[in-house]
């Protein structure tokens, strides 16, 4: 067998050189950064074995070898274990043992170890949601959905610390939904698009998903093919976990970068059906809402982001906002936070296919919901919205990105949130400081 294995490989590489065939369909991409380990990912295009290599220019170390299959899409996770907190790595990619050359930047960091030693680092994160890449045999008839994909470039410009791809980070199509041959190729598609290259290759890149990367539109728990989503999911994205308990299950999990955490949320996997109503609906689940009420409780981090899938300030009781939802579950995670003192939660959201910053103060406590959307799928003016909550001048129905800054010195940090067109010029920002006690 092992035999058989090397001769499939040097068979591959040899046809790979005469015919000038590129051993990459998508990446390599820069998975979750922590400080002793960082996760690299990639896609070839057939059986191949995978190493990466990689600098902190005064060191080189290696990953270990892994030999991708068709049964994981001849995809590949790697983790840099040698790495240091706090330092700028550069890497190299190794098919069958030779050198792929990309013509961007392959670079990463390390989150720095600054407790007890200086002031938290300024941070520079990137968001947005909704990736619509057409594909014409499979889309509707009529103008593309989906456009503008320089928009990747000026998100890899920004040179952020992370990317956070909040939901409906794919388009599963008609013919996708109910085989897992449709799905693996609509996550190889959408993954593959030349634009979004460079900046899966220099950023940690964290994800949630909302429906339409699980399922059809508006998918709930009930989902058929929902384990076939999952395991896409799992194989395309390098989150540090899938599920953060064996009650809290599903694309689920949680991290920290600075002062800051972030707590990824699942809001498709555990939801019941949008109509029903011979009983209370939920979008989290009774487990995952406990988890995240409990987890704010007991983080110790500055900033707390809580990244879902669709809005959760938003007033207007209609689409697939909170408030139309489950009404019940929005107000116990609100009163929750709101009572226990929770300072400095900011929600950041998709779906919409438009993009608004909403607060709301109770008890004292300000909470915030800046809702990103969308990246390159059709855009929606909700000017008309009657969210009492949006805050003024805030609502853009066009194609656009985030950015947020956090600065400051340890006792008086701030966070700047930036709304930025496909080219990449400011349309709003708003400065958030901090809440103290």
């Amino acid at each position: 067998m092992k035999k058989t294995i090397i001769l499939w490989t040097l068979l591959l590489t040899f046809a790979q050189l005469v015919l000038g065939q590129d051993p990459i369909v998508s990446g390599p991409m820069v998975g979750y950064a922590g400080m002793r380990e960082v996760m690299l990912w990639v896609q070839t295009n057939g059986a191949a074995q995978v190493q990466f290599e990689y600098s902190d220019g005064e060191n080189t170390f290696r990953t270990a070898i892994y030999t991708t299959n068709a049964p994981e899409a001849f995809t590949a996770h790697l983790i840099a274990d040698q790495v240091k907190p706090g330092k700028d790595y550069t890497y190299k990619v190794f098919i069958n043992g030779e050198e792929v050359a990309r013509d961007y930047s392959l670079r990463f960091k390390t989150p720095p170890l600054w407790q007890w030693r200086e002031d938290p680092p300024e941070m520079k994160i990137a968001l947005g949601s909704c990736v619509y890449v057409n594909d014409e045999v499979f889309d509707r008839p009529g103008n593309p959905y989906g456009g503008e994909y320089e928009i990747f470039t000026e998100l890899n410009s920004e040179e952020p610390d992370m990317m956070l791809w909040l939901g409906d980070n794919t388009y599963l199509r008609e013919a996708d939904w109910y085989t897992r041959t449709g799905i693996i190729h609509r996550y190889t598609h959408t993954r593959a698009l030349p634009e979004m290259q460079p900046l899966l290759a220099s950023t940690s890149n964290y994800a949630i998903w909302d429906d339409h990367d699980y399922g059809p539109n508006n998918s709930d728990y009930t989902w058929i093919n929902k384990d076939l989503t999952f395991e896409a999911f799992r194989l395309f994205w390098a989150n540090p976990t899938y599920g953060v308990s064996r009650d809290v299950t599903g694309a689920v999990t949680m991290f920290e970068w600075g002062d800051a955490q972030f707590f990824m949320l699942d809001n498709r996997y555990h939801r019941t059906p949008n109509d029903k109503v011979t009983s209370e609906r939920t979008v989290l689940g009774e487990a995952q809402l406990q988890w995240i009420v409990d987890a704010l409780v007991s983080s110790s981090a500055k900033w707390k982001f809580v990244c879902i899938g669709g809005q959760v300030l938003n007033t207007v009781a209609q689409f697939e906002n909170y408030s139309y939802l489950a009404p019940q579950e929005r107000e116990f995670l609100i009163e929750s936070i709101a009572r226990e003192g929770i300072r400095n939660v900011v929600f950041l959201t998709g779906d919409r296919h438009h993009s608004e910053l909403s607060m709301m103060e109770r008890y004292g406590i300000s909470i915030y919901d800046f809702t990103v959307s969308p990246l390159t799928s059709g855009s929606y003016n909700a000017e008309d919205e009657a969210n009492e909550l949006r805050v003024a001048g805030s609502q853009v129905g066009i194609r656009n990105y985030g950015i947020i800054e956090i600065t400051g010195e340890r006792t008086d940090r701030t966070l700047t949130l930036y709304l930025k067109d496909s080219k990449g010029e400011e349309l709003w920002k708003y400065e958030i400081a901090e809440q103290k006690e």
